[in-house]
């Protein structure tokens, strides 16, 4: 008999098969060569029951049938993927083992574990644990396959943390909706992110503003001309500082103070998923999400990039021959110059600034492969070049300043001059022209003093230096009134940003520690949870920054003052990281900790029921849950494909939080005849478990208020779509073949295809006669 490998994603799938079977016959849902059976999950085919699958009552939501804590979780398949599940179950049972090729890290262990107990799949188990898909690094990774055994608890630390988040989502969620009337979204790692948010749009609201005067000085010795900052208590008296700048205009005076130390400027980090996203954000204006999406394509599709989703910036040792072989490849394309110009031997296994294998748990950093890039995207060439000159970035030596300090002193007033003097841009050749910083003479960068004035930093490729023993000439000399300036409102990156720190305030040294290398959510994760505040109307984008809503901060004020603080602070979330670490190298039980979990949730429905009801009008327009309207106005809303077990969006957005468990209500859409208008078909917007329904123009999704943008128009290409159509559409992906009129009277043969699933975007595809 044969061996299964069932690999995560379609595309992997087939990159492994082209590695380990050249000639496999390809039958559309696996290849199939000598040795090898190769096929492949579609991310989660399967996810944690709905509550109802427990009991009918939990249909409609009611704080007095809370706590749901099942004995034992129930898994379901997905029902659009149930066909490739099916294919699974049949292709096990022509093979005598199986080898897991899901990806190597805790939810793709988490993907496969579920499968294998859906199916009870018996046979003996290998694992393949590599970090791309080179032919490489698969053939290397098949010929040293892994017991399965040895990933063991890694499997009970991904089941861990899906039940917990499955028993705080759903229970925390449904508890605080229905005492509250209105549609709240509680999750483990969504809310203490989306408290961030409150605290500092709180924050920017309390900032009051002081003016402040900053006076200005330029001076010339020899030649020599710099400009330099009066210091000291702050002015904010305005004549005072008009006096201060009319006293040391053309008046000597002399350099109380001067150092100039030679420093280094190493190259920056490798690139982690988290630091890849707030660098596209600050470079490109991409939300998380987006990088995320070009970056899987570029792994997945293009291969040209290492696993992205990843959480360290190091390599291990066996990462160094292969980055030298990259750089080789490098020589030739676009980057040859660059790559021309790079000094191998500074990458070795005793940089660690590079290799540091104790900073590498399930991935390495992202690299570029030994793949040449094809036919890319603006977008993808964007992400592409920013990850191939941080890699090249390493090969060349340190950028080289002297930091020159120069305290001047005139009419009993002191002036500090900061000058940063280029030496050598060393690595800072890698860098685009927009990014390096090339030193041209004049340039000016502010950074902050503690008074929150600005100290002008300048920046030279020309040689600097005062004599100290020489007196000055002040040349000229300035005022301005300044302002002390708010805290910033997040955009994605920072927020990136202060997820990834988050926790590091926390007082507990053990908590801290857990957390110090994860923060809220995973980089895998990231990008899902602040898509999933947009969509459940917590926060909007204004331009980059991002704005807190009205239901926003009613949410956060409501759980805070609930007695539930632990659910908005990073605190848990170490607790649980923590814990789930522990899990996962066999140092904590399962058990205990989902008892814990359970005790948490307890102590959160306890002091919602207690809680008085919001006002009607504490979250806005349209987010009330149908006050008034008579009964069934809270009804089940979403199914196992959002849940705290599947990808949102975002492949592994799993991990997100609580919050992808959160399951928030919709209300049944009144017709007059029925009181309930017909459900057409399951809506196939990824992540999304709403329901189709008829409007007046179109149809659209039951969770359009949630978020969903699926929506077909009754119309298209002087078509009318009928409900059998838009059946078809959703479930087959198209229409029967249909006749079309031309502007010239002739008639074309096409199929209407659906061909953006998350927004109903429809396209016609021609059929040859």
């Amino acid at each position: 008999m044969k061996t299964l490998v069932i690999a995560e994603k379609p595309d992997m799938g087939r990159t492994i098969a082209a590695v380990i079977e050249p000639k496999a016959k390809n039958n559309r849902t696996y290849l199939e060569g000598e040795h090898y059976i190769i096929t492949w999950a579609i991310g989660h085919l399967l996810g944690l029951a709905e509550p109802d699958a427990y009991d009918s009552k939990y249909k409609r939501w009611n704080i007095a049938d809370l706590p749901i804590i099942p004995e034992q979780f129930k898994i379901v398949p997905n029902p659009r993927t149930k066909d490739q599940l099916k294919t699974i179950g049949e292709l096990a049972k022509r093979a005598s083992s199986i080898v897991n090729a899901c990806d190597a890290g805790r939810e793709g262990q988490y993907i496969f574990a579920l499968i294998q107990q859906q199916l009870k799949l018996r046979q003996p188990v290998k694992r393949l644990w590599i970090s791309d898909l080179t032919a490489e690094s698969i053939r290397r990774g098949f010929d040293g396959l892994k017991d399965a055994s040895e990933f063991e608890n890694l499997t009970h630390a991904a089941r861990a943390r899906s039940e917990a988040d499955w028993l705080i989502g759903m229970n925390a969620s449904r508890a605080f909706t229905t005492r509250h009337n209105a549609l709240l979204s509680v999750g483990r790692v969504q809310t203490p992110v989306l408290a961030l948010i409150y605290d500092r749009e709180i924050e920017i609201e309390a900032f009051q503003s002081q003016t402040f005067y900053e006076v200005a000085a330029w001076f010339r010795q020899e030649g020599v001309e710099y400009r330099g900052v009066r210091q000291g208590d702050k002015l904010t008296d305005a004549e005072a500082a008009e006096a201060i700048a009319v006293s040391v205009k053309g008046k000597t005076g002399h350099i109380a103070k001067y150092e100039a130390k030679q420093t280094k400027e190493y190259p920056y980090r490798l690139y982690d998923l988290t630091l890849l996203q707030r660098e596209a954000n600050a470079k490109y204006g991409y939300g998380a999400k987006k990088t995320l999406d070009i970056a899987q394509a570029l792994y997945e599709k293009h291969k040209v990039i290492s696993y992205p989703r990843t959480n360290s910036n190091y390599v291990t040792e066996q990462n160094i021959e292969g980055m030298h072989k990259t750089l080789q490849l490098l020589k030739n394309g676009t980057y040859s110059e660059l790559a021309l110009g790079a000094k191998p031997e500074l990458v070795h296994k005793n940089n660690k600034g590079v290799c540091n294998p104790t900073k590498v748990e399930d991935h390495h950093a992202i690299l570029p492969t030994l793949k040449r890039p094809g036919t890319l995207s603006k977008d993808e060439q964007n992400i592409y070049d920013l990850i191939v000159r941080r890699f090249l970035s390493h090969f060349y030596p340190p950028a080289e300043y002297k930091q020159h300090t120069v305290l001047t002193v005139v009419e009993k007033h002191e002036f500090k001059t900061s000058v940063k003097e280029l030496l050598s841009l060393g690595w800072k050749v890698v860098l685009g022209s927009n990014d390096s910083e090339q030193g041209a003479s004049g340039k000016k960068k502010s950074k902050k003093n503690s008074n929150e004035e600005e100290e002008a930093e300048e920046w030279t490729d020309k040689a600097f230096a005062v004599q100290p023993d020489l007196p000055v000439h002040c040349t000229k000399s300035e005022f301005k009134e300044k302002a002390t300036q708010p805290p910033k409102s997040y955009t994605e990156g920072t927020l990136l940003k202060a997820m990834e720190s988050a926790g590091k305030q926390i007082e507990n040294e053990e908590l801290r520690d857990a957390m110090k290398d994860s923060g809220l959510g995973t980089p895998a994760t990231r990008a899902a949870t602040i898509e999933r505040l947009k969509n459940v109307g917590y926060i909007t984008m204004q331009g980059k920054k991002m704005q807190l809503t009205l239901k926003g901060r009613t949410a956060i004020e409501l759980i805070r003052r609930a007695g539930v603080d632990l659910l908005t602070s990073p605190e848990m979330t170490g607790q649980w990281e923590r814990r789930l670490h522990q899990i996962s190298k066999g140092e904590a039980g399962q058990d205990k900790f989902m008892e814990n979990v359970k005790k948490f949730t307890l102590s959160i429905i306890e002091k919602v029921r207690v809680q008085t009801p919001a006002a009607a009008n504490a979250f806005g327009e349209d987010t009330r849950g149908g006050k008034g309207r008579g009964k069934g106005t809270l009804a089940r809303k979403s199914s196992a494909a959002n849940n705290s077990t599947n990808r949102a969006g975002s492949r592994k957005a799993s991990a997100v939080n609580t919050s992808s468990s959160t399951q928030t209500a919709v209300r049944t859409s009144a017709s007059p005849q029925s009181g309930v208008r017909e459900v057409l078909a399951s809506c196939p917007s990824p992540g999304c478990s709403g329901q189709i329904i008829e409007g007046k123009k179109g149809y659209g999704c039951s969770r359009f208020k949630e978020g969903c943008k699926f929506v077909i128009w009754k119309e298209y290409a002087g078509k009318k779509i009928t409900s059998s159509m838009l059946k078809s559409l959703v479930e087959k992906g198209s229409t029967q073949v249909l006749s079309f009129k031309r502007k010239d009277g002739s008639t074309v043969k096409a199929r209407i295809i659906l061909k953006n699933a998350a927004t109903g975007e429809l396209s016609g595809e021609k059929q040859e006669t």
